[in-house]
């Protein structure tokens, strides 16, 4: 079975548009191209920003990309979320809102990966950490990937099996987190 890497952070729509510079998208797509030379299935939110920079280069590269919505059909998913649908190759609608959105799309992946991110990944990250997820952060990108070890010290729970990764690199991040599984 192939291993399924899921990628959460910012969804705001700034974060790709705004980035002064672009280092936040050079680094996204490189995460992105990363993904795309493993033999793995590429999930996230379907949705904007970053994690659809991502997404997009991905599945432009040629990795299949499964998009798990917050709306329960392709309307509900455009209309009331104003989400994309030009960047997975299938769509999956839960009907539970984002933050239920959350909970299906992080306990679906084997590894979890973090760009960015603020408290709708804060909640994927401490839901990937209850279930002893492979987590990666790319570090140097903001938000909760350069977070989470203060998260980790000053609220992490003792006993959970998750494994955490944090490089500045992507394509290291991917091989640190793709051998944790071995």
């Amino acid at each position: 079975m192939r291993i399924k890497v899921g990628v959460m952070g910012s969804a705001a729509s700034e974060s790709a548009r705004l980035d002064t510079g672009n280092t936040l998208v050079a680094r996204a797509e490189r995460l992105a191209r990363a993904i795309a030379a493993q033999d793995v299935i590429l999930f996230t939110g379907a949705t904007t920003g970053i994690v659809y920079v991502v997404g997009k280069t991905a599945h432009d590269a040629g990795s299949f990309h499964i998009g798990i919505s917050p709306g329960a059909n392709e309307r509900e998913h455009v209309e009331m979320y104003k989400l994309p649908l030009d960047s997975c190759d299938s769509l999956i609608f839960t009907g539970f809102g984002l933050k239920g959105r959350n909970v299906v799309l992080v306990r679906s992946c084997d590894v979890v990966l973090f760009v960015a991110g603020a408290m709708g990944s804060l909640n994927e990250f401490t839901i990937a950490h209850d279930e002893g997820k492979v987590i990666g952060c790319l570090t140097g990108t903001g938000g909760v990937a350069d977070e989470t070890e203060y998260l980790l010290q000053k609220f992490g729970k003792r006993g959970t099996t998750a494994r955490i990764f944090s490089n500045d690199d992507p394509e290291r991040l991917i091989a640190d987190c793709l051998n944790a599984l071995k």
